[in-house]
C-alpha cells in the first residue's frame, strides 16, 4: 500500500491523499487549494490521477479545503462513490452549491467589468455541476464499517464541525489513520474529538502546530468588542465561516444580550449558506453542546437576510449594528460588499474569528495593510481590526499532543504531519519529537509514503 500526498502537504489547504493497494485506489479528502495565487492555480492543473481508475473518495468533513474539489472531479468524469458522514453530506449540499454559485457570479462580474487578464473568465465549476456531484455521495454513520475492494475503513468523531471525522483505514495488514481537522476539547459548540485506536501510520493535521490558544474566555472577548462598537456608534463586521463559526457567534451574541453583558443592538446573519447550516446544526443535536431551547434562541433572535435585496438594504440600517457574513477569510461572499461600503469608515470595526490562510484578504488586514483589493478596486482600510482567537475550531499543539497521548497509539506509530503552514509544521514536528515517543516527519507535497 502507498499514500501519495496530492494536497494538504506543506500547506494548510487542498487536502488530498491518494491511497493505493494492488487492487484498489481511493482518495482521502478532495479539497480546494486556497490562499496564495500560486496555490489556487493548482486547482486548474490537470488532476494527476486517472479518474476512471479511482474507486472512491472518502471525506473527513465538509469544509471546502477538504471537499471543494469534488465538483471538479465530477466535471472530469468521476462517477464513483463519495463516502462521508450524514451531517457532512448535508453540509456539502450547501457548501458546494454555494461555492459553484459564487464562482459563477465572480466570473460574470469580472467579465462585465473586464477585470483580470482573461477576456471571458470561467468558473472552476458552476452551481449545476456542484449540485449534480451530490448524486455521488453515500452517507454513513460513525463506526459503520465499509469495504472498497481490499480496503476497509470507518469514521470516528473528530469534533471541529458537524460530521467531522477521523478516518481509520485498513489494508494489506496495515492500519492508517487520517486525523482530518481535530476539534477542541472545550469548544463553544462541538463535542470533544474521540481518541484514536492503535495505528501503524497517522497523517496528522498541524494547523495550530506552533501556536497555543488564548486562555481568555471568547465570550468575554466578544462582549468587550461589542461594547466598544456600541460606544463608538459604528458597525461591527464579522467575516465568518458559515459552518460552525457563524452559529457560535449567533449563540454567544444572543446569550450576551439576554444576560445584559452587552447593549442590545440588531444582529444580521447575511449569509444564505450560514442560515441553512443553522437548520442542519439543530438537526444533529448529538454532535454539539446546545440544547433545543438554545438552538431556537440562536436562530430566532438574529435577523436573517436571505436575498440580495435584503443584503443591500443593510446599507440603510441605523448604527450601531452587527453583520455576520461569509466568507471567514474574506476571500469572497457578501462580506466583501460590506467591506467596500464600510472599511473606509473609522467607526467600523472588523472582527476576525479564526485562522487566516496566507495570502487571503483576512491575513493581509491582520498584517495591517492600508488597503485591500476587492473586485478590481483598492479599498482603503480605516476600520479598526480586531481578532477573536477563542473560537478556532482546531485544537492547538498542546491539545493535539494530549489527544495523541490519550489515544491507543503504539510507540512505533509513524506520524506524518500535514495540513499546516511551514512554521506550524516545523514547530509541531520539533514539539512531538521532543515530547512524545513517536517517529515524526513533515510530509512533502507530491511525495509517496510506502506503507
Amino acid at each position: 500500500m502507498k499514500v501519495t500526498f496530492l494536497g494538504g502537504a506543506e500547506t494548510v489547504t487542498g487536502s488530498k491523499f491518494l491511497v493505493e493497494t494492488d487492487h484498489s485506489r481511493i482518495l482521502i479528502d478532495c479539497g480546494l487549494f486556497q490562499g496564495y495565487k500560486w496555490l489556487r492555480e493548482r486547482n486548474w492543473q490537470p488532476f494527476p490521477v486517472d479518474v476512471d481508475k479511482l474507486d472512491a473518495v472518502i471525506l473527513t468533513h465538509a469544509h471546502l479545503d477538504h471537499s471543494g474539489y469534488i465538483p471538479v472531479l465530477y466535471k472530469r468524469g468521476f462517477r464513483g462513490p463519495v463516502y462521508t458522514h450524514h451531517a457532512t453530506r448535508k453540509l456539502c449540499q450547501i457548501l458546494l452549491t454555494d461555492s459553484g454559485h459564487i464562482q459563477e457570479e465572480d466570473a460574470r462580474y469580472y467579465s462585465k467589468h473586464k477585470l483580470g487578464k482573461h477576456a471571458h473568465p470561467e468558473p472552476l465549476y458552476d452551481r449545476r455541476t456542484a449540485e449534480n456531484s451530490m448524486e455521488l455521495f453515500h452517507a454513513i454513520d460513525f463506526d459503520e464499517p465499509v469495504e472498497i475492494g481490499d480496503i476497509r475503513f470507518y469514521l470516528q468523531p473528530a469534533g471541529h464541525i458537524l460530521g467531522a471525522s477521523s478516518i481509520i483505514l485498513e489494508a494489506e495488514n496495515k492500519r492508517i489513520g487520517f486525523s482530518g481537522d481535530v476539534g477542541r476539547f472545550d469548544d463553544v459548540l462541538m463535542n470533544a474529538p474521540r481518541p484514536l485506536p492503535e495505528l501503524d501510520h497517522l497523517l496528522m493535521e498541524s494547523t495550530y502546530g506552533n501556536r497555543q490558544h488564548d486562555t481568555i474566555d471568547p465570550a468575554k472577548q466578544l462582549a468587550d468588542v461589542v461594547c466598544k462598537v456600541a460606544k463608538n456608534g459604528g458597525a461591527l463586521l464579522i467575516p465568518a465561516f458559515s459552518v460552525g463559526r457563524a452559529q457560535a457567534l449567533q449563540h454567544l451574541l444572543v446569550k450576551a444580550m439576554a444576560e445584559g453583558r452587552v447593549p442590545k443592538m440588531p444582529i444580521y446573519l447575511d449569509s444564505p449558506m450560514a442560515i441553512k447550516v443553522s437548520d442542519v446544526f439543530c438537526e444533529f443535536s448529538d454532535q454539539h453542546r446546545l440544547n433545543a431551547e438554545q438552538c431556537d434562541r440562536m436562530c430566532n433572535e438574529v435577523t436573517y437576510t436571505r436575498t440580495v435585496e435584503e443584503s443591500k438594504a443593510l446599507a440603510g440600517q441605523t448604527y450601531p449594528h452587527i453583520i455576520i457574513a461569509g466568507s471567514g477569510m474574506a476571500t469572497g461572499g457578501r462580506i466583501l460588499h460590506h467591506f467596500k461600503r464600510l472599511l473606509g469608515n473609522s467607526k467600523t470595526t472588523v472582527l476576525f474569528t479564526g485562522y487566516q490562510a496566507g495570502g487571503t484578504r483576512g491575513a493581509k488586514m491582520l498584517e495591517g495593510v492600508n488597503a485591500i483589493k476587492i473586485h478590481g478596486d483598492w479599498i482603503p482600510v480605516r476600520a479598526k481590526i480586531e481578532t477573536l482567537s477563542g473560537l478556532s475550531g482546531h485544537s492547538d499543539y498542546l491539545k493535539l499532543s494530549q489527544w495523541l497521548k490519550d489515544s491507543d497509539l503504539k510507540t512505533s506509530t509513524q506520524i506524518h504531519l500535514v495540513h499546516g503552514d511551514a512554521e506550524a509544521l516545523e514547530g509541531f514536528r520539533v514539539h512531538l519529537q521532543e515530547n512524545t515517543p513517536f517517529p515524526v516527519n513533515v510530509a512533502e507535497y507530491g511525495s509517496i509514503l510506502q506503507v
